[in-house]
């Protein structure tokens, strides 16, 4: 019989949360307990397991030669270089545990975490000049960006697949030559684009599709030459577009504010969704039946999963690449996984649970390290049918002598790695970039914090002494340390002072920009902040007849008038929907069909 929905209550913040019938029937299929968390501080355990941004110079502990890791010198295991790593050199048998069954398991697999060495970042095939880059597969000359899939030349950005010459990036694929996009898809030689596609020769564009030779203008479909959102033709463009000095950072600066203002006041759609079915979440395309998702696209029956492709039925997941299916509670789920649970790093794994950093390999329960073996506990190998007998011992075991934290909280089996366990501080995660934190917030939740390391820059040129026009910027500035605008005053992972590399300059120069004066991780939180946040509010659409209700949202600073009328005529609209947009937001936000019948 199905199970209905039911509240709970969760165990870490104290607030109530809905297990539904699809939830109930996912974790009967996969054979877990309901959670005891609520999804947000489910979402919240997983980040703090992921450093993207945090990295650090240190040698190898194989070879002793000198790499980047996103581990600091200061975790008790030893760290090793890629090649190192996958070599023969070592053999992560070798540090096998016993089970103890007068230890909670999860003290026994915390004890074999900092014994296994780590690789120094998480990089796999095929990979050409991008020893600064994390998070990445079959990339060249990437440098300084995080989550990049299929890139080529690409720095500073986040989450960009199948892209090439572009800096400043977050949230996109098939982009070429551009800079500063958010959200979008498919574009050419242009700046400064939030959720659009296919655009080209564009600059300051927001929900554009289709677009060329544009500017300053928003909800445009298949359109040339508009300038600030009025039509002209190829010559009045042309003459207007040379009067706007972007080179400039003085001037650039003013068009940021005022990009701004066109963003607050235009139409937006409840959610950027596109060719997709019963989906709910931001930033969906090509995905049928996924729920509550961020960032996805070609996903089928997934529910709380931000920032994978091509994967299907899986839940609570960060990060799933291509080919995965029934995977739950997990950090980082490379490729072509089946079957695995409570997991930081798998890649080609197949009905596995309590791993970390474990590839083409098979029914492993708490192992770390492993390639291609099976039948494994704690990294000791047993025979099929001891692994099969010991496994439901072990989950027994969970239940009766379960995982406390300092907190308080407890880890009983179908609970994913508690974040004490984390081999980073809350500060170096992921979880500090969506959920910011001061560090004595941090503390009283529990979570670890990592004081700044002192670093010992010579500043060599402050950021307000830099050129104004990128035309007036000499070669050399490749040689000067630049120190970052917001000089460590911010809560941003600010890195105090930059460089500009040569492929950098030239790309400036190419596409006639001014030099930034915030460092690269300044630069992301405030791509961040220009980006919804990973929750879904419910809401009514604000069309109220022949314009939008003013009277919802909060300090909008136009009110829209509709150009033709909607299904609802006269009346306000009854369409309700999930969003990411509060209600406390000042844009003006319709739902499908309203918006519909105004940008399309």
């Amino acid at each position: 019989m199905e199970q209905s929905s039911e509240k709970r209550v969760c165990q870490n913040c104290q607030t109530s949360f809905e297990i539904d019938a699809q939830d109930f029937e996912f974790y009967e299929k996969i054979d877990v307990p309901p959670p005891t968390f609520c999804p947000e501080c489910r979402m919240v355990r997983r980040m703090n397991w992921r450093n993207e941004r945090n990295l650090y110079h240190r040698n190898c502990d194989s070879c002793n030669k000198a790499i980047i890791s996103n581990y600091s010198t200061h975790g008790s295991f030893p760290v090793y270089c890629h090649e190192c790593w996958i070599s023969d050199k070592w053999d992560p048998l070798m540090y096998a545990k016993e089970i103890n069954w007068q230890r909670p398991f999860l003290e026994q697999w915390q004890e074999l975490m900092n014994t296994v060495p780590k690789v120094a970042l998480v990089i796999y095939d095929n990979n050409v000049n991008s020893q600064y880059a994390n998070y990445i597969k079959e990339c060249k000359n990437v440098y300084l960006a995080y989550s990049i899939v299929y890139g080529e030349n690409i720095a500073y950005s986040f989450s960009i697949d199948k892209s090439q010459d572009s800096l400043d990036c977050s949230i996109g694929k098939n982009l070429q030559w551009v800079y500063e996009t958010i959200n979008s898809d498919h574009c050419y030689n242009s700046i400064f684009l939030m959720q659009s596609r296919d655009c080209t020769d564009s600059i300051f564009l927001f929900d554009c599709v289709n677009c060329r030779s544009c500017f300053m203008s928003a909800n445009l479909r298949n359109r040339q030459y508009v300038f600030r959102n009025q039509q002209l033709d190829k010559n009045q463009y042309e003459k207007q577009i040379k009067n706007i000095n972007y080179n400039s950072f003085k001037n650039l600066s003013i068009l940021r504010r005022e990009y701004g203002d066109l963003i607050i006041s235009s139409l937006h759609k409840y959610a950027n969704i596109t060719k997709s079915i019963n989906c709910t979440g931001d930033n969906i395309t090509n995905s049928k039946n996924a729920k509550q998702v961020f960032n996805v696209y070609d996903m089928e029956e997934v529910k709380r999963i931000i920032r994978a492709f091509k994967s299907k039925d899986g839940q609570d997941v960060y990060s799933c690449g291509a080919g995965n299916e029934l995977v739950y509670e997990g950090m980082v789920a490379g490729h072509g996984s089946f079957s695995i649970k409570f997991f930081a790093y798998a890649h080609f794994t197949r009905e596995s649970q309590f791993i970390d950093w474990c590839q083409n390999s098979s029914n492993l329960f708490g192992c770390i390290g492993l390639r291609s073996k099976q039948y494994c506990i704690l990294n000791k190998q047993y025979t099929k049918e001891e692994y099969e007998a010991l496994v439901p011992k072990i989950i027994e075991h969970m239940n009766t002598m379960p995982y406390v934290d300092q907190k308080g909280r407890v880890y009983k089996y179908g609970e994913f790695f508690p974040t004490e366990l984390s081999p980073f501080a809350y500060n170096e995660t992921i979880a500090q970039e969506y959920f910011p934190l001061t560090k004595e917030e941090a503390e009283r939740q529990g979570y670890t914090w990592k004081e700044r390391e002192k670093r010992d820059y010579k500043i060599t040129k402050k950021p307000e002494d830099l050129p104004d026009n990128i035309k007036d910027v000499p070669d050399g500035i490749t040689k000067e340390i630049i120190g970052c605008a917001h000089g460590v005053t911010c809560n941003e992972q600010c890195t105090e002072a930059f460089k500009i590399i040569e492929s950098e300059l030239a790309f400036y120069r190419r596409m006639n920009l001014p030099l930034p004066r915030l460092c690269p991780n300044c630069r992301h939180y405030q791509r961040l902040k220009q980006r919804n946040p990973l929750k879904l509010w419910h809401r009514k659409c604000q069309c109220a007849g022949g314009r939008s209700d003013p009277s919802t949202g909060s300090g909008q600073a136009t009110q829209y008038q509709n150009t033709i009328e909607h299904f609802h005529e006269s009346s306000h609209c009854p369409n309700e929907f999930e969003t990411s947009y509060s209600p406390e937001r000042p844009e003006i936000v319709y739902c499908e069909k309203c918006y519909q019948s105004e940008v399309v």
